[in-house]
């Protein structure tokens, strides 16, 4: 099971904006409103959670990441640090 990165915003381009200024990835095909990436190893989805509340202030966007099939979580300001810790009790390799 491949671990899941959701974005979605209700502004143009906000998600294209951030993507492209922290991860060199734009892509204009993308739906302007939401974003969606799978990962094989869940341990790379901590970078893209950390500069996501690290930067949350900055962009009007929401984050739900899935671990488990058919489960997703928000991840906020409050629960950003567990889940990260979360990841890497889980997936110790």
């Amino acid at each position: 099971m491949d671990a899941i990165v959701r974005l979605y915003s209700t502004k143009r381009n906000e998600i294209n904006k951030f993507l492209n200024s922290f991860f060199n990835e734009s892509d204009s095909h993308i739906n302007l409103f939401e974003w969606e990436k799978k990962y094989q190893n869940p341990i790379e989805i901590t970078d893209i959670i950390g500069t996501f509340i690290d930067n949350n202030d900055k962009y009007s966007i929401n984050m739900w990441i899935s671990l488990d099939h058919g489960l997703f979580i928000n991840v906020t300001d409050n629960n950003a640090d567990k889940i990260i810790r979360y990841i890497y009790e889980r997936y110790p390799w």
